[in-house]
């Protein structure tokens, strides 16, 4: 049976979620919402495979590093508890070997978060996001599974743009197509990524800014996926509390009211595409 909702981004794997885990996997599956749980480095793509195997359908993983795990790196207590400290000050440097033997596992659709991060950026971190991005994108035609970005821009906006950069090297490399998570960028970014094929997804933070209802106007409604990226920017009206799957249907409420088309219309593609997109 089809759900009624799906969050294609969320980190119930993460360490936020340690207490009830289990009980915020079954609110989603409950409220009709099934999950893809997205790794950042290698603990926690691992802990998004096991949980995707504790559960016959609706949960599933996606595995790999996140561009700000490939060097040092600000340490999220949400992410990965009090301990690790040690980990993140000398990141962790792509193994592909390792991602490989995750990927065979059949709950496992699709490789991420991966992608560049210019946000804290120097010129040595570039470098090492983008060889650890490059390897997941050959890892990705591979096994021919999609992509899960994460792009983001530096604080400084006369800076370089990752998602121009990140999209060149896509033309350059990749022979697949994926989703662009928490898509922040303007609509001159949308549609670069929108013409190579890759979805654009949208967190809670449409339900409190109008910064992206523009981006959300011009793409077509079968290039569109709901996330919440739990357990961060929880929507309205669970703005400020930890956020978790079973909110998502706030986003996919605001996304038909951005676009003028019926609640019901809008949740039927969002299932449709993220089913094509993620082979589920």
């Amino acid at each position: 049976m089809l759900p009624k909702y799906i969050d294609i981004h969320s980190h119930v794997n993460f360490k936020a979620f340690d207490e009830d885990r289990d009980k915020a996997i079954r609110r989603a599956l409950d409220s009709g919402t099934w999950v893809i749980n997205v790794g950042t480095q290698i603990e926690t793509s691992k802990k998004a495979v096991e949980m995707a195997n504790q559960h016959e359908e609706g949960v599933y993983a996606i595995v790999g590093l996140h561009p700000i795990h490939t060097g040092a790196s600000y340490h999220d207590e949400k992410e990965l508890g009090e301990g690790g400290k040690e980990f993140t000050s000398r990141g962790e440097i792509f193994n592909k070997e390792s991602y490989r033997e995750l990927l065979k596992d059949k709950k496992v659709v699709g490789i991420g978060e991966c992608g560049l991060d210019y946000y804290r950026m120097d010129l040595e971190s570039i470098e090492k996001q983008k060889l650890a991005f490059i390897g997941q994108i050959e890892l990705a035609n591979e096994f021919n599974k999609p992509l899960m970005l994460h792009i983001r821009n530096s604080i400084n906006k006369e800076g370089p743009s990752a998602y121009k950069d990140a999209l060149e090297i896509l033309k350059q490399y990749a022979k697949v197509k994926g989703d662009v998570h928490f898509f922040a960028g303007n609509w001159v970014d949308a549609k670069g990524f929108l013409d190579f094929g890759f979805t654009l997804s949208f967190t809670g933070v449409i339900t409190f800014t109008h910064d992206y209802d523009e981006v959300i106007r011009n793409t077509p409604l079968d290039m569109i996926l709901s996330e919440t990226d739990s357990p961060y920017v929880a929507p309205v009206p669970h703005r400020g509390r930890r956020n978790e799957p079973s909110y998502v249907k706030e986003v996919a409420k605001r996304i038909g009211l951005i676009k003028k088309i019926p609640e019901d219309e809008v949740f039927v593609a969002l299932i449709a595409n993220a089913r094509r997109v993620f082979g589920i």
